[in-house]
């Protein structure tokens, strides 16, 4: 049978000063971290106004995705669900449980597949059922193929990116190195999952769609151990061995993250530009997909497909 709901996916974030501390408990609950990465995680906050975009920028998509259904003569009520913020996932389930919803759609807000993403948040959404006396693992969820490489997606960075930048597509500057940055993980995990080769389909994907002949993938926002390996190069490294050739201006894009929050805000706005700018080198930063209607049209096409597939697909 068709679904009767969608359910979007995300992370979550502190939405005002008070609430970054509890947040990151959260965030660290059952996981090793040490009280000060926390702090300095908080101060991260502080830096971008103490609180994140993440939550408003979820429900703007989820919106637009939800209009774009309508228009296709597919209304379906969304509800969205948090990892580590409200409104929680369990909360979300339950609310499209009593809603009388049984058979939901459920998008995960994370363009690439690895254990920390799809298969996590899978996990999550089934122990948020199971959570639940009200639900009590009961609401089917089917998901959507992958769409990491979807023209819809390509096309709507690429705009994202052009405009941001003083140049339109097809007119790159040979001299102008194009950055797409993805968030590092480990490489034991990146070693068992499509990762790598996802994020390389994107961004080769769209800098073809821009015209840039010069551009590299870099990772951000490693944690961790500091022995631990993860997925390199950074964008800092990468940075200093442009500004070494002789670069003096680039352009970075975050294409692994959907939206801006503190990963983006912080690690690129903050950290990367006082890279460049101690390198003498002008940092332009490409805008995130966020709500983008080509963007919203491509969930939505997802979201027809996966509910008339009328079956669980776990597919990773």
């Amino acid at each position: 049978m068709p679904a009767d709901a969608v359910l979007f996916i995300g992370y979550g974030g502190p939405t005002a000063p008070d609430e970054i501390r509890p947040y990151l408990q959260n965030v660290a609950k059952g996981r090793p971290i040490p009280p000060e990465r926390l702090e300095e995680v908080a101060h991260h906050y502080e830096l971008i106004g103490g609180r994140s975009p993440y939550n408003d920028a979820c429900v703007r998509l989820m919106c637009a995705t939800e209009a774009r259904l309508r228009e296709l003569g597919r209304p379906l009520p969304c509800a969205l669900g948090l990892r580590n913020w409200s409104p929680y996932l369990r909360d979300a389930v339950e609310t499209l449980w009593r809603g009388g919803r049984r058979r939901a759609v459920g998008v995960i807000l994370a363009p690439h597949r690895c254990e920390a993403s799809w298969e996590r948040y899978q996990q999550d959404v089934r122990e948020a059922q199971e959570a639940s006396e009200v639900v009590k693992g009961r609401l089917e969820v089917r998901y959507p193929r992958a769409w990491h490489d979807d023209p819809l997606l390509l096309e709507a960075m690429a705009q994202r990116i052009e405009a941001s930048v003083p140049w339109s597509r097809g007119a790159w500057p040979a001299e102008v190195p194009l950055v797409l940055t993805a968030h590092s993980i480990p490489t034991g995990m990146a070693a068992e999952c499509a990762y790598v080769n996802e994020l390389l389909a994107t961004a080769g994907g769209v800098a073809d769609l821009l015209g840039a002949g010069r551009w590299s993938l870099a990772y951000q926002s490693r944690s961790g151990p500091p022995r631990q390996p993860w997925l390199e190069p950074d964008i800092n490294d990468v940075l200093r061995a442009q500004a070494a050739e002789g670069v003096r201006e680039v352009v970075v894009a975050p294409v692994g993250f959907l939206s801006d929050h503190v990963e983006v805000l912080y690690d690129l706005d903050v950290e990367a530009r006082a890279t460049s700018e101690g390198l003498g080198m002008a940092l332009h930063r490409g805008g995130t997909v966020e709500d983008h209607p080509l963007f919203a049209e491509l969930l939505a096409q997802r979201i027809v497909e996966a509910s008339d597939a009328g079956e669980v697909s776990n597919e990773q």
